[in-house]
């Protein structure tokens, strides 16, 4: 019997194993930090003491460390660094099974943490509770689904007795749900191969890019009064709507929106980049003109938008240009320009599908009986430290990632396993075996 049906065929004797697997995953809350939740809840560094066991008893090298400031300040304004963010007991793991030389490496990677609990759910969001085929729980998609799926794999391949030639690095991070500052230090830490599967989730789809994200926050000042009473001219010390100001902003960025639509295109991607806004805050009376208008919006930019650090820091330049001359068109706006503050700037990354490692994916996926499908993260993924330093990466995992962040994530029980295989596939073929 050949390796690969051996390794296929311990992964059909061991699906429970892999499902339980993923239910004590599920089990170990390890909700980000940066999120307001209960105590008992962040665990990250729990969940990465799981994860090193694991691989301790595959016989890998393990390393817990926890991303350290000190050393990662000289990343200062570049994507993924956070001066404010702390690490206490937040460890990043890397469990590395060495091989017997002359393979090409592979680095599985994705993050332990997860957004905060929700409140409308019908399951218990960490019991792992299985119904219809599918397995609920925070993180199930996004993305404990996926790290689970490449452990499993590993082990797989392992229990099978297949020698690999190349290494296989298996890392988990933190800090990805709040900007990624575990994956810059986890590629600062020196960790490198010659291909990266970031496990997130794709419906098992290959995405060889994800989209840039920016967060930004345009505040726009008018002047109170009393809005039953006639007014006179600005000018003259006149009132100022700012509700009415951020009105003809918002008809701007749909004008600006129509312009990007032609433009901010890719041809793995189903929609064009935009400027969408989330929030928008005005107004301190029903009585009274609004003093001030906030809007709140997330930008998605393409890697050939990007700056020389990966980030939107040329689209922010865009964005700024653009609500200046809008300013200057309104004579209130044009002597009180509005102010552009920028919250979250996370980087974005591309690797050319026709590389190699593409393609040996597509290969392991056409093994199965599969159609490869390509087709780009819409989000922002920990794809873009490892593709920066020069590793192909791509992003392919389990569960839709539609149902990500929702109250009742769950991922598809079959969709998981079929994972496992095709990871399995891919740890085989990229690394090369003995035999």
């Amino acid at each position: 019997m050949n390796q690969r049906k051996e390794v296929l065929e311990w992964i059909e004797e061991h699906k429970e194993e892999a499902v339980c697997f993923l239910q004590e995953m599920i089990r170990i809350p390890s909700v980000n930090t940066w999120f307001d939740t209960k105590e008992e809840y962040r665990g990250e560094g729990d969940a990465q003491r799981f994860a090193a066991k694991f691989m301790e008893g595959l016989g890998a090298e393990v390393d817990l460390f926890e991303p350290d400031h000190s050393v990662l300040k000289k990343y200062d304004g570049q994507p993924g660094y956070f001066a404010d963010h702390e690490f206490q007991d937040r460890p990043n793991m890397a469990g590395t099974l060495k091989g017997s030389g002359g393979g090409r490496s592979l680095l599985l990677m994705g993050h332990i943490d997860t957004v905060k609990e929700g409140t409308g759910w019908t399951a218990d969001p960490f019991g792992g509770e299985i119904k219809d085929g599918k397995l609920y729980g925070r993180g199930a998609v996004d993305m404990k689904g996926g790290i689970a799926a490449m452990m499993m794999a590993v082990k797989a391949v392992h229990k099978s007795g297949v020698v690999l030639k190349g290494d296989v690095c298996v890392g988990t991070v933190v800090d990805e749900e709040s900007g990624g500052m575990g994956a810059l230090a986890f590629i600062d830490k020196g960790y490198r191969a010659d291909g990266c599967i970031m496990t997130e989730a794709t419906e098992l789809k290959i995405a060889p890019l994800c989209r840039g994200i920016l967060w930004g926050k345009v505040t726009l000042t008018g002047r109170s009064g009393h809005i039953e009473l006639p007014q006179k001219d600005w000018r003259e010390g006149g009132t100022v709507d700012a509700i009415q100001k951020a009105r003809l902003m918002l008809d701007s960025f749909d004008r600006l929106n129509r312009d990007w639509s032609l433009r901010k295109v890719h041809p793995l991607l189903k929609v064009p980049c935009q400027l969408l806004v989330g929030q928008v805050s005005a107004g301190e009376f029903p009585s009274t003109y609004a003093n001030k208008a906030e809007i709140s919006f997330d930008i998605q930019f393409l890697p050939s938008e990007r700056d020389a650090y990966g980030g939107g820091k040329l689209v922010m330049e865009e964005v700024e240009e653009f609500i200046r001359n809008v300013s200057r068109t309104d004579p209130w706006l044009k002597e009180h320009p509005p102010v552009v503050e920028w919250m979250v700037n996370a980087d974005c990354a591309e690797t050319d599908q026709g590389h190699p490692f593409v393609k040996t994916l597509e290969k392991c996926i056409k093994e199965l009986g599969a159609e490869p499908e390509l087709e780009g993260s819409y989000f922002h993924t920990d794809m873009g430290w490892p593709e920066r330093v020069g590793i192909p990466t791509v992003n392919f995992g389990p569960g839709d990632p539609a149902v990500a962040h929702q109250d009742d994530e769950h991922v598809p029980v079959a969709e998981y396993i079929e994972a496992i295989k095709i990871i399995a596939l891919a740890i085989m073929e990229w690394c090369e075996t003995e035999g």
